[in-house]
């Protein structure tokens, strides 16, 4: 399940896809527009910061922007960053691969069997989209179908 954190997350980063290179958001007008609690926002930026996503400047003319072109950036890694695996659960994992404690024999394993078709499912959409293909939905769609989606899922 999507948490709040990386919806926040992205929510963030779409608003800063909507900025021409360079230009900068505060981290009050991004959580004003997307209705996100600004301390919870400043963390997660934060997160995004460390891991590339985004630069920060201080003082006069400060705030956030992508450190890459949003086509460049793939929402899957976003989610990853702040929600950690798409694997809804271990033993199917990639990155965080850990064997399940009572199974006998996984590759016989029906709910892991399952579970990776499941990741690779997810994986496979958030994989394949970019930043900028997410904010051109908002626009083609001003309800937001994919954080919709996302949100039921």
């Amino acid at each position: 399940m999507l948490t709040k954190k990386a919806k926040y997350g992205l929510k963030a980063m779409v608003y800063l896809a909507g900025f021409e290179p360079g230009r900068t958001a505060l981290v009050t007008d991004i959580a004003a527009a997307n209705q996100i609690p600004k301390k919870f926002l400043d963390a997660i930026l934060g997160e995004l910061r460390n891991a590339g996503f985004v630069h920060s400047k201080k003082g006069k003319g400060g705030g956030y922007t992508l450190a890459r072109a949003p086509q460049e950036i793939r929402v899957g890694n976003i989610i990853r960053v702040l929600d950690g695996p798409l694997a809804p659960i271990q033993c199917a994992s990639r990155t965080v691969y850990r064997r399940c404690d009572d199974c006998e024999d996984e590759a016989r394993c029906t709910v892991r069997l399952l579970m990776l078709e499941a990741r690779d499912a997810i994986a496979n959409v958030l994989d394949n989209r970019t930043l900028a293909q997410m904010r051109a939905l908002a626009q083609d769609d001003p309800a937001g179908a994919l954080l919709g989606e996302l949100e039921r899922n």
